[in-house]
């Protein structure tokens, strides 16, 4: 990846081919003279007739001949490509057919936001924006994970810690699905905030340096992980289960609050432990 900034036609392009190239033709009951292929998936004339558009459209869309499709021809792909949520806001991204924020992205805390993470202790809790960088946390965030005051404010960044840091590589026991789940939000978060360099550069810089995060990138993943389960080797407290929830505040869209809660008497007690050092 060495672009400076989103460029859209190219990567729906790209997008559209993938996706396309994933699908079971015997899911859409298509007839069986039609399904000796060549390649995996749909073709373009099938995934034209779908949508209803020409197959010309498709053709030029995918080969990234600068057209702009409308929102109802984006509805129609998306159906026609059987997207998930997070795959068809993508596409309406890249389309340019969703409204954008003209603010800034957030680089501090919004001091409500610092005092409410505070607030939230003994949870762990912290506060990122948009390309994961870290804005706050608490002291229980931060006996979990790691001291961040011990870092360069460039470095706190929770894919950077998770793809770069020695310390913090091997933490999740499940690490390849939380690297491929955090770059699969990356990747939203890209085509969304299309001229926010400083994310660009970020995605360049893991593309070029880690082998593991430029195979998933390529994959075209998208998905916006609201809540989930992750399984942490801490150095003191050993394995620690939490589930987490994202919550994204009305008033400043660009920053979400992460907070953890134990997912079992031994993970709670674990962490009891710990933050009572």
């Amino acid at each position: 990846m060495t672009t400076r900034t989103v460029d859209a036609t190219q990567e729906l392009a790209a997008f559209l081919r993938t996706r396309r190239e994933r699908l079971d033709p015997r899911d859409f009951g298509l007839p069986s003279r039609r399904r000796a292929r060549r390649t995996p998936g749909l073709r373009r004339e099938e995934v034209a007739e779908l949508a209803g558009v020409s197959v010309d459209y498709v053709v030029r869309l995918e080969q990234g001949r600068g057209l702009r499709p409308s929102a109802d021809v984006v509805e129609a792909l998306a159906r026609a490509l059987r997207l998930a949520p997070a795959e068809r806001a993508y596409l309406f991204d890249l389309a340019q057919q969703r409204p954008r924020n003209a603010d800034k992205p957030a680089t501090t805390a919004a001091p409500p936001l610092a005092r409410l993470v505070a607030d939230l202790s003994p949870l762990p809790v912290m506060l990122m924006n948009h390309r994961y960088d870290i804005l706050a946390w608490n002291a229980e965030m931060a006996r979990l994970l790691l001291d961040f005051d011990t870092l360069p404010p460039a470095r706190r960044n929770a894919m950077w810690l998770c793809l770069m840091h020695p310390e913090t590589r091997e933490f999740y026991v499940d690490r390849e699905r939380v690297v491929r789940e955090g770059i699969a939000h990356l990747r939203a978060a890209w085509a969304a905030h299309p001229e926010d360099r400083a994310l660009t550069d970020l995605i360049a810089e893991f593309s070029t340096r880690d082998e593991e995060f430029a195979r998933l990138w390529a994959e075209r993943d998208i998905k916006v992980n609201g809540r989930g389960r992750k399984v942490m080797r801490h150095p003191d407290a050993g394995e620690i289960a939490v589930h987490f929830e994202v919550l994204v505040p009305l008033q400043d869209p660009d920053q979400r609050l992460v907070i953890y809660r134990p997912a079992d008497e031994e993970s709670q007690s674990a962490l009891d432990r710990l933050c009572a050092q």
